[in-house]
């Protein structure tokens, strides 16, 4: 017999949070600048991340191991929320965090040629 997992207090004010950022963002405009802000978000620790591998050189290859890894992560966390219609809010920030992070990281590639 299998059992379902109780729904902890933190489960449930994460889940609330989101629905009501979710009604919030119901308006073109505010949706669009959540994802322009994460976005940006994602670009300045992109070039963060570029700029403190390139400052430590021993780290580059952990670095892009470690940058590689969690970019996969959130294209394995896209693939499971695109079957989920009330989650689109959650995906275009996934999308747009994903993009601005690699828009960061091939902008610090460009320094260092």
């Amino acid at each position: 017999m299998v059992f379902k997992p109780q729904k902890t207090k933190f489960q449930l004010l994460v889940i609330d949070n989101l629905e009501r950022l979710s009604q919030w963002a119901r308006n073109p405009w505010r949706r669009y600048s959540l994802a322009l802000t994460i976005a940006l978000t994602g670009y300045f620790l992109g070039s963060s991340l570029g700029m403190i591998s390139a400052v430590v050189e021993l780290m580059d290859p952990v670095g892009a191991f470690l940058s590689v890894l969690f970019i996969e992560i959130l294209i394995q966390f896209r693939r499971r929320f695109r079957r989920d219609l009330r989650k689109k809010l959650l995906l275009l920030l996934i999308d747009s965090f994903r993009l601005g992070l690699f828009y960061g990281f091939f902008t610090e590639s460009l320094k260092l040629l």
